[in-house]
């Protein structure tokens, strides 16, 4: 499953784990208890081509609704039925069984442009 220390993010806590030209995505464990409790997630569909930054999904939670941005731009390949059957997933596992979805990447180059996990730890200690 995805390691948070060597993943990327993106300021939006959207992370992205790359697996050679594809990569998983979900959101970081700061914005889920930003979010607080999950209860309905809405992916994009399989074979959908997005861009980089493009608002792909929607997490709603007791207090709000969120868009979810492509962290990187490509074919999203699969999507993940549990979390969309269990949101508390996003909550309790937002690295691992918490995922949203998996793409295959249009230019590998794009996550390289994403924070590391040291600069997004930089970055909440920057927002609080």
């Amino acid at each position: 499953m995805p390691d948070p220390k060597s993943s990327r993010y993106m300021k939006s806590h959207e992370w992205v784990s790359l697996e050679g030209d594809e990569a998983v995505v979900g959101i970081s464990d700061h914005a889920q208890r930003e979010i607080t409790d999950v209860v309905f997630i809405d992916l994009p569909k399989t074979g959908r081509k997005v861009a980089k930054g493009e608002a792909v999904a929607v997490v709603e939670s007791v207090k709000a609704a969120f868009d979810i941005y492509a962290p990187v731009g490509g074919e999203i390949l699969a999507v993940n039925d549990a979390v969309t059957q269990n949101p508390g997933l996003a909550n309790s596992s937002p690295h691992n069984e918490g995922w949203f979805f998996r793409i295959k990447l249009d230019d590998p180059k794009e996550a390289e442009a994403l924070m590391d996990h040291a600069a997004y730890e930089a970055f909440l200690s920057s927002q609080s």
